[in-house]
C-alpha cells in the first residue's frame, strides 16, 4: 500500500554520509536570517573572485544538481534509474541577454534531447524560452505592442530556436516541456507551445507546455488548450505546477495598479490543481500529462484518480515530478509502487547555477512546512537506521 511515511523507501539511494549532509543543509535553510545572510556572502564573494566554488560544490550543489556538465549527470542519472526513477536534466544557467548566449542555450538543450535519445532513464527533456530570449523582447510581444523591424527579426530568431529544439525533440521521439515564467511575458511563451504542439504532437505529446495553478486564470487556460488541440486534432502535453514567482507577481500587481493574478489563498491554488489533475485524468486518452508537484495530498490523489478511473501505474501519458534533492518521500515511493517518476537534475557552471540554488534555499526557507517535513523524514531514517545496527 502507497505511504509516503516509508523512510527506508524513500531513502533508498542515500549513504548514511548523504544522509547527514542532507540534515544539515535543510537545517540550515530552516534559518531564513541564515539564507539571506548566505545569500549576500556568496554573492559577493563570487564576485570577489573568492575560492568558495569547492564548498558550494560539496554542499547545496551537490544536494539541488546533478554536476557542471551533461557527462558530469551521469552518475545521477544512474543512480536514480536504478530506482526506476527517470532524470530530467535541466540546464540552470539564467540571466543571459545576448543573442551568442541565447544560440549556446539553445545547442546546450539539443544537446540533452541527443543525450536522452541514447538513454532510457532520461524521459523528458525541458527548457526556458527566457534561455531562448530576451525578457524585454517577451513582454513586448506578451502585450501585443508593435514591434519594430529589428524586434520582428530578433523574435524570428527566438522562434527559430524554439523550433529547432522542438524538431530535434521530435526526430528523437524524447517529449520536451517548455517552462512557465512571469505571467506578463507568458503569453508569448504559450503562443509558442501552441504553434509547437501543432506541429509536433498530432500522434503523440512531444511538446509540452506548463500550466502554473496558483494562477487564478490557469484552469481555464487548460481547459481551453485542450479544446485548441482537439480542434486541430493534435495532443496536448501538459505539465502541472503551482507556480515559482508569486511574490513577484503580487508585488508588480501592486505597484502597477492591476488585480494580482495570483490566487487569493493556498486552498484556491490547491483546489485547482486538483481540479486540473481530474480534467486530464478524464481525457487521458488525448492528454498526457505531468505532476510537477512536491505535495503529497495532490500526489497521493492522481494515484487515487488513476485507480479510480482504472489507469494503470506505468500509463506513459501520466508521470510524476519533484527536484532533485526535494520530496524523495514522494518519488522513491510512488516509483516503488510502479508509477512513472522523474526527478528534474538542474546542471551547469556553479557560478552561473547559484540564483537557481539560492532560489531553492529560498523556496524551503518560504513553503511552509516543507523543510521540517524533510528533516522530520530523515531523523526517522536515521533513528531507523540506528535502530538496525
Amino acid at each position: 500500500m502507497l505511504s509516503f511515511n516509508n523512510t527506508e523507501i524513500a531513502f533508498s539511494g542515500k549513504t548514511n554520509q548523504d544522509l547527514n549532509r542532507s540534515f544539515w543543509l535543510f537545517k540550515m535553510v530552516s534559518n531564513p536570517a541564515f539564507v539571506n545572510l548566505g545569500k549576500s556572502l556568496t554573492t559577493f564573494a563570487i564576485k570577489l573572485h573568492l575560492p568558495v566554488k569547492g564548498l558550494i560544490k560539496a554542499t547545496i550543489f551537490k544536494q539541488f544538481c546533478g554536476g557542471e556538465t551533461i557527462q558530469e549527470c551521469d552518475r545521477a542519472i544512474k543512480e536514480l534509474g536504478k530506482f526506476h526513477i527517470g532524470t530530467i536534466l535541466d540546464y540552470s544557467v539564467e540571466g543571459k541577454e545576448t543573442e551568442h548566449d541565447f544560440d549556446a542555450c539553445a545547442k546546450e538543450t539539443i544537446a540533452t534531447v541527443n543525450k536522452a535519445k541514447n538513454d532510457a532513464h532520461i524521459p523528458f527533456c525541458v527548457f526556458k524560452v527566457t534561455g531562448l530570449a530576451r525578457f524585454g523582447l517577451l513582454e513586448k510581444v506578451s502585450s501585443r505592442d508593435k514591434l519594430a523591424a529589428a524586434e520582428e527579426e530578433e523574435f524570428e530568431r527566438v522562434t527559430k530556436r524554439v523550433g529547432a529544439i522542438c524538431k530535434a525533440a521530435y526526430d528523437a521521439g524524447i517529449p520536451i516541456f517548455i517552462d512557465a515564467e512571469e505571467s506578463w511575458i507568458q503569453q508569448a511563451i504559450d503562443d509558442l507551445a501552441n504553434k509547437m504542439m501543432a506541429l509536433y504532437n498530432p500522434q503523440k505529446a512531444i511538446v509540452y507546455n506548463t500550466y502554473q495553478l496558483y494562477r487564478k486564470d490557469r484552469l481555464a487556460y487548460l481547459q481551453h488548450s485542450f479544446e485548441l488541440a482537439r480542434m486541430s486534432n493534435y495532443y496536448l502535453g501538459a505539465k502541472l505546477v503551482r507556480g515559482a514567482y508569486m511574490e513577484k507577481e503580487r508585488a508588480r500587481a501592486a505597484e502597477k495598479g492591476y488585480p494580482s493574478p495570483i490566487q487569493d489563498t493556498k486552498e484556491h491554488t490547491d483546489k485547482d490543481y486538483d481540479a486540473a489533475l481530474l480534467f486530464c485524468i478524464e481525457h487521458v486518452d488525448r492528454i498526457a500529462i505531468c505532476a510537477g508537484t512536491h505535495n503529497e495530498n495532490s500526489s497521493m490523489y492522481l494515484t487515487k484518480l488513476m485507480k479510480e478511473k482504472s489507469v494503470e501505474t506505468g500509463n506513459k501519458h501520466i508521470y510524476f515530478s519533484q527536484l532533485l534533492g526535494m520530496s524523495d518521500h514522494i518519488s522513491y515511493n510512488l516509483a516503488n509502487e510502479g508509477f512513472n517518476v522523474a526527478k528534474y537534475v538542474p546542471y551547469g557552471p556553479v557560478n552561473e547555477v547559484l540564483p537557481y540554488l539560492i532560489r531553492r534555499a529560498q523556496e524551503n526557507t518560504s513553503v511552509k512546512g516543507q523543510t521540517g517535513r524533510e528533516l522530520g523524514l530523515i531523523i526517522k531514517e536515521k533513528e531507523r537506521r540506528k535502530g538496525n545496527k
